[in-house]
């Protein structure tokens, strides 16, 4: 029997989306990341993929520090189940982390976007380290 993989499920944005994406919202900083929103961290493999296929972008986020962030309501909603916000890391300084996402949003807020822009999501399961 194979054991499970560590990683995280959530949406990929396809290389499309994220090249029209880029145009509209130029990254910030040097370090390019715009490649996914996480649903839920530390699973296995096994864990079922999300359902929702499409996000709406709703804000920016930009602490003018090194990180910044596009913020997604999915199935109507911001809040990510288990705590947090549904988002995609645009772009980091250096020696900053995608986590530190998380942290901006929650303590400076974001800036709407209008109007919110819709997008395709693909639902995946993302192994830890790749």
């Amino acid at each position: 029997m194979t054991k499970p993989v560590k990683g995280y499920v959530g949406w990929a944005l396809s290389d499309r989306t994220r090249a029209q994406l880029l145009k509209k919202f130029p990254a910030s900083y040097e370090l390019v990341i715009a490649h996914h929103v996480t649903l839920k961290f530390g699973v296995t493999s096994a864990e079922p993929l999300p359902t929702a296929t499409q996000g709406v972008i709703v804000g920016v986020a930009d602490n003018g520090e090194g990180v910044q962030a596009l913020v997604l309501r999915i199935d109507g909603t911001s809040a990510r189940p288990g705590g947090g916000v549904y988002h995609i890391t645009w772009s980091l300084g250096t020696h900053r982390k995608p986590v530190e996402s998380n942290q901006v949003i929650a303590s400076q807020g974001f800036t709407p976007v209008h109007p919110a822009i819709r997008i395709p999501l693909v639902p995946m399961f993302f192994p830890m380290g790749k």
